[in-house]
């Protein structure tokens, strides 16, 4: 061997650890170049709810179901998603409830009295005899006073396959729409007039003839000469479509709906399949909503008030005192009727009665007459 040779040759034993050394640095080299590499993430497919909602195309209750989606959508950070529909898109407004129960939609937004056929029980939970509550008092009730929980249970007695919460207490609904005024409690009867829920039944003991109708379906019924007269909820959702130019006479203020709220309902079965915290999302989003969808309302319904009289030549004026009293008499009468036929009928509204004497009566005291201080800055109303 030269002595090149010699001095260039590595020895059998350095070979094994030479080869150990490069390998060692070769993956080190690889996990270097791996941590300054760019991350690449799989995103995460959602879980995509179909809701539905009870209303119109043009309808403001629209507006006020995607502020819900809204919230909803953004808290959950693109892991559920809401894709809502319009009234119709699916099923018919009066048939959101079934299709939730039954997995047609896995969503909808709308109010119990569109399924009070189902029991008389529904229209409670919304819409029904006067205790002393308003909108906002009987909500609180909803969620403080034990009605969630007898809501639960009825929805188990029918067995509907759905979780619902509440949102939006709504002002007190108008007498409605009338070709000619109404001056008295008797000028309702024989009147062919559209509502819904218990307010039907009211109505009816009132000695009107009632049509039950969802909103898209009423300026027709008014044109063909279905119904005489009917109310729909505001001064926003009447006038989108159009309750103006089949009658000039809109009476402000009634008991046959001054409590109402929406209803969002889910598929059992999909709502219980979520996460925790996308459950808290579903529930607290209505929460967050029923007071954007109060903000929007008192924008809205208060312009539209205004243009149906200086626009549209609307007569509008308060619904007479002696309309009210009878209003009241029928309700005692219809509330005993249907509390002796169902036990839980009157279970529901002994719950109310409890928390309205409680709640009512601390509002009562408290509340300070805005209409004095309205009308020191603006003027008397006229009633």
């Amino acid at each position: 061997m030269t002595v090149s040779e010699k001095d260039t040759a590595a020895p059998a034993a350095e070979k094994p650890a030479r080869r150990k050394f490069l390998g060692a640095a070769v993956a080190g080299a690889a996990g270097a170049a791996a941590m300054t590499a760019p991350m690449i993430s799989v995103a995460q497919s959602p879980t995509v709810f179909k809701m539905q909602g009870a209303w119109g195309a043009k309808d403001i209750f629209n507006e006020m179901a995607e502020e819900y989606v809204t919230r909803v959508n953004e808290m959950s950070g693109g892991r559920l998603r809401i894709d809502y529909l319009v009234g119709g898109a699916v099923v018919k407004p009066f048939e959101v409830m079934d299709a939730v129960s039954r997995g047609v939609l896995d969503g909808g937004h709308h109010v119990p009295v569109y399924w009070y056929g189902k029991s008389k029980v529904a229209s409670l939970f919304g819409s029904g005899p006067i205790n002393g509550c308003d909108a906002p008092q009987t909500l609180a009730w909803i969620y403080r006073g034990g009605g969630l929980e007898l809501y639960q249970e009825l929805l188990t007695q029918l067995r509907l396959n759905v979780v619902g919460y509440f949102a939006m207490p709504m002002p007190t609904q108008p007498l409605g729409w009338f070709k000619q005024p109404i001056t008295n409690a008797e000028g309702l009867k024989g009147l062919k007039y559209r509502t819904v829920g218990l307010a039907a039944d009211l109505m009816q003991e009132l000695g009107s003839r009632v049509t039950q109708l969802p909103g898209g379906e009423i300026v027709p019924a008014m044109d063909r000469g279905v119904i005489d007269a009917f109310e729909f909820n505001n001064p926003t959702s009447d006038r989108r479509f159009g309750a103006q130019d089949v009658a000039k006479n809109y009476m402000m203020g009634s008991f046959h709906q001054a409590m109402e709220f929406f209803e969002i309902v889910f598929n059992k079965r999909k709502h219980d399949a979520l996460p925790a915290d996308l459950k808290a999302i579903l529930r607290y989003s209505a929460e967050a909503a029923s007071s954007s969808n109060w903000w929007t309302a008192m924008d809205n319904y208060s312009k539209d008030f205004e243009a149906l009289s200086t626009v549209d030549k609307v007569n509008i004026v308060r619904t007479p005192k002696s309309i009210f009293d009878a209003q009241i008499k029928a309700w005692d009468v219809i509330t005993k009727k249907l509390s002796d036929e169902d036990p839980f009928f009157k279970k529901v509204v002994d719950s109310q009665k409890a928390w309205s004497k409680r709640v009512a009566k601390y509002m009562f005291y408290n509340e300070a007459d805005y209409k004095v201080g309205y009308e020191h800055i603006h003027g008397k109303l006229g009633f």
